[in-house]
């Protein structure tokens, strides 16, 4: 379904008018996007759409979660993994604490490889986990860390990649089992994180765009991928000055493989391996 800008800009008004979200400073591209989907998905016009939002808070409050929601997978990307795992983490090794902050944590799969990248490096007793998202019904599903096992077979692979074999060493392998931190039940079709790592996180329903700092924490590393190429340049500076604020020096800010800082906050980074350092 083609959507025109005076769409997207009436889109904006009325949930701006019906709630306090403000999608003003969004990407356009994935505005359209993520709509054109949603009227498909609904078979709705977009007038029927925007008058049924005005009458039902409820709606308005699905189709935001519709809107924000990102998909993730247990160790996406395994090479800012790698990097993490032999360039960033072991900086923090001296530490007595270390506090990361998952902003727009979804559905909770980056969380879990944190978790358990932490956990084989010795990290995880003395990491504080805080996560956060817009969308509370992908942090339920976070809570409980039940996924689609089928669905999401790659899991495995990049597991292996991760944890079991190391790139820079060819011929080490790490004999991890899968059951140390999940259960896979291929009958029922799911993947289950084990009962001890749903306790560690702490998850706060946040709005990267308009909240302040929702723990009153200052964070070693705050790891945020995927989620800034969906706002514009005025807003990603706006979460770029929200994490720099709340980030020690030294600190390590890790974006999506196609994220960049770029202006005024650029010079305020060193960019290593696949991270920004906080001067």
């Amino acid at each position: 379904m083609d959507i025109e800008n005076q769409d997207i800009q009436a889109f904006i008004e009325t949930v701006k008018s019906q709630s306090d979200y403000d999608f003003s400073d969004y990407s356009d591209k994935s505005l359209k996007r993520r709509l054109s989907k949603i009227l498909l998905d609904r078979k709705l016009s977009l007038e029927v759409l925007l008058e049924n939002i005005r009458a039902d808070d409820d709606l308005l409050e699905k189709i935001v979660k519709d809107i924000t929601v990102n998909t993730t997978e247990l160790f996406r990307d395994p090479a800012v993994w790698h990097s993490l795992r032999f360039d960033i983490l072991p900086r923090f090794q001296q530490q007595s604490n270390i506090k990361i902050w998952h902003p727009g944590c979804s559905t909770g799969q980056e969380v879990f490889s944190m978790m358990i990248l932490l956990n084989e490096l010795g990290l995880l007793q003395k990491t504080h986990l805080y996560a956060s998202d817009l969308n509370e019904d992908v942090m339920e599903v976070a809570k409980q860390g039940i996924y689609k096992y089928r669905f999401n077979e790659g899991y495995l692979d990049n597991f292996d990649s991760v944890i079991r074999e190391n790139p820079r060493v060819n011929d080490s392998y790490f004999d991890v089992p899968y059951s140390k931190y999940f259960h896979v039940d291929k009958t029922r079709d799911n993947l289950r994180m084990n009962k001890q790592m749903l306790t560690k996180p702490v998850y706060v329903k946040h709005d990267l765009v308009r909240d302040p700092n929702p723990f009153g924490e200052v964070f070693d590393l705050i790891i945020c991928r995927n989620v800034i190429i969906y706002f514009n340049y005025e807003l990603q500076n706006k979460v770029f000055k929200l994490f720099m604020d709340n980030m020690s020096p030294g600190s390590c800010l890790v974006l999506g493989v196609h994220e960049s800082i770029l202006g005024p906050f650029a010079s305020r980074f060193d960019k290593k391996f696949q991270a920004y350092f906080k001067k």
